[in-house]
């Protein structure tokens, strides 16, 4: 099972892979070559992206909560 440094960094790394594609998307379009395959492949990866966030935010809840602690607050 993957940790969560793990999954942050994944999601991390795939948001910057859409990005280029994105980019490449855009000259793809300027240049006038049809773009259906890319356009396909971007939305999957974001659909990975969106699967990975989720499973980030449960484990993230499973995670046990820290203790509220103030600094120089009372001790009774």
């Amino acid at each position: 099972m993957p940790t969560l440094d793990f999954l942050r960094a994944e999601i991390e790394r795939m948001r910057v892979q859409v990005s280029r594609q994105r980019k490449e998307i855009l000259q793809l379009h300027r240049a006038g070559i049809p773009t259906g395959s890319a356009e396909a492949l971007l939305q999957r990866m974001s659909d990975k992206i969106d699967n990975l966030c989720a499973e980030r935010d449960k484990m993230k809840a499973a995670l046990p909560k820290p203790k509220a602690r103030v600094i120089g607050g009372r001790k009774w």
